[in-house]
């Protein structure tokens, strides 16, 4: 299988984050994907390919051009006119009730009151090298989808940071750019046909499920903990199937605490009954190795 890694990845490397209430070293490290690049290299059965560059039209085919710009400026800002902390990380969020019943909320001038405008949690800290690792992320799956578009049958694109949890207009989860969900973008204006979503990540893929919710013609499926006592929390539930366009168009599977591998094994076959379902013959798979 060809593989497509950058080490660009290594710019974003937070020493910390919030979790809980407790400040504790960043979970979301280098060594996660430094340690899957060595192994498939000590594997023998990959090749690596270089990462092409694909612009930033992609990225806001999915994404608020606003986000776009707010990360690509906010380190920026924050050194010039921030408190000068090491990280990016918000004290007040913009929560939908602060302003119930007010209308609009105009994107503050304070760098620390646009990183909650734009950021949903303590988890998601941004260094000097976040953006650049970021944009480098989306070119790694890009690039992927480039080689399978090419005549490969799968490739793996190994992208830090991850992506499923970044919305279209918000990031949070470690996720900056949702990265499955560009591609699936990318690949149905380049195709014209239907594509399928597979998340296997512990944790749901709010911002995938967020992005496509109202279409048909990208499928969700995720097998994941379930949200009432998992992060993300607020989304990811059996009942949310899509709206619109996108009735039926979307299958969460919360799995609860104890699942056994037969029932986890259970789970993924009704998820790929689903997408053989759906039609089409592209498939996203969002791999969260934290399963």
């Amino acid at each position: 299988m060809r593989v497509v890694y950058t080490g660009l990845h290594l710019l974003h490397d937070p020493d910390f984050e919030v979790t809980a209430g407790q400040r504790v070293p960043a979970y979301e490290v280098t060594a996660r994907a430094e340690s899957i690049r060595a192994a498939l290299e000590a594997d023998g059965g990959f090749a690596f390919e270089d990462v092409g560059e694909h612009g930033t039209e992609p990225i806001t085919a999915v994404h608020d051009e606003g986000l776009l710009r707010y990360l690509e400026d906010a380190w920026r800002d924050w050194r010039t006119r921030g408190s000068g902390a090491p990280a990016i990380m918000p004290d007040a969020f913009l929560h939908p009730r602060l302003r119930e019943g007010m209308g609009e909320v105009r994107q503050p001038d304070s760098p620390c009151g646009q990183a909650g405008y734009w950021c949903f949690d303590t988890a998601t800290p941004i260094v000097a090298g976040t953006y650049v690792a970021a944009r480098a992320a989306v070119d790694v799956a890009l690039t992927a989808a480039d080689l399978v578009l090419a005549g490969e049958t799968a490739t793996y694109g190994l992208c830090r940071p991850p992506g499923h949890h970044a919305a279209r207009s918000l990031f949070g989860g470690y996720c900056f750019f949702n990265n499955a969900a560009i591609v699936a973008e990318d690949l149905v204006r380049r195709t014209g046909g239907p594509v399928a979503v597979l998340d296997v990540d512990y944790h749901h893929g709010n911002g995938t499920q967020q992005i496509f919710y109202a279409r048909g013609d990208v499928l969700y499926c995720s097998i994941h903990a379930d949200p009432d006592r998992m992060f993300p929390y607020y989304a990811g539930h059996a009942d949310e199937t899509g709206a619109g366009a996108g009735a039926g168009a979307t299958y969460n599977q919360p799995m609860p605490a104890g699942t056994t591998d037969e029932q986890y094994l259970a789970a993924l076959d009704r998820a790929l009954e689903r997408i053989a379902a759906f039609g089409g013959s592209l498939l996203v798979v969002s791999l969260g190795i934290d399963t």
